[in-house]
Formats: C-alpha cells, structure tokens, sequence
C-alpha cells in the first residue's frame, strides 16, 4: 500500500502562483508514475500532470501547459506542483495520485489517491 498526503493548496489572487506537495509512505518502491488531477465542482475529475518517479519524463494538460511544473525528490518521497499565472478556471480540489503502472492521463490507471487539497483563484 502506498499513502499519498497532499498540502499547499489556499485562497489566492488570479495571476498569483502556489505549490503543492504530495509526501508518499508505504510500498513506495512500486510507484512508478505520480500524477496530479483536479475536480471542479459539477465537473468531471480531470487530469493535470504526471512525472515518472525513477525518471523525468513529464506531461501536462493543454489548460496548464506553461503554467504548472511537476517535479519530484526521491529522497523525500516527495512530488510537487508549481501553479504560476493562476486563474479562476484553476479552482478546484487537487488529487495526486501513484501508480506502479505505465504513464498515461487515464484516472484508472493510477491505485492511489490523496485526499486532496482545495485550491480556489479569486478574480
């Protein structure tokens, strides 16, 4: 089992920037892809972002390409997000999840989720 612990979100101006963290214990050794998603409200859970753990292959939703920047330290089994130029289309709760499957946006291919971590942009 692997248990993810996000924190950093807040209440914060359009264009103002915030990082998330997402700490992972447990069977950390199985985890080969982590991901950040979001869920607005009445919307869908969306994909944001994934970075492979043993690598530094990323990818990022169209919406926040430029914006965001994942990265990861090994050492504290820790995976960030970087939010920069954030807008009120940001707004929503942020999941990061892991996987010990292949990298993708798919939601199903990831076994473990945070409890998530709500971000709200105020314009």
């Amino acid at each position: 089992q692997v248990q993810l612990v996000e924190s950093g979100g807040g209440l914060v101006q359009a264009e103002d920037s915030l990082r998330l963290s997402c700490v992972a214990s447990g069977r950390t050794f199985s985890i080969n892809t982590v991901a950040w998603f979001r869920q607005a409200p009445g919307k869908e859970r969306e994909f944001v972002s994934y970075i492979s753990w043993g690598g530094s292959t990323t990818h990022y939703a169209d919406s926040v390409k430029g914006r965001f920047t994942i990265s990861r330290d090994n050492a504290k089994n820790t995976a960030y997000l970087q939010m920069n130029s954030l807008t009120a289309e940001d707004t929503a709760v942020y999941y990061c999840a892991a996987g010990a499957r292949e990298l993708g946006v798919s939601m199903f291919l990831y076994d473990y989720w945070g409890q998530g971590t709500q971000v709200t942009v105020s314009s």
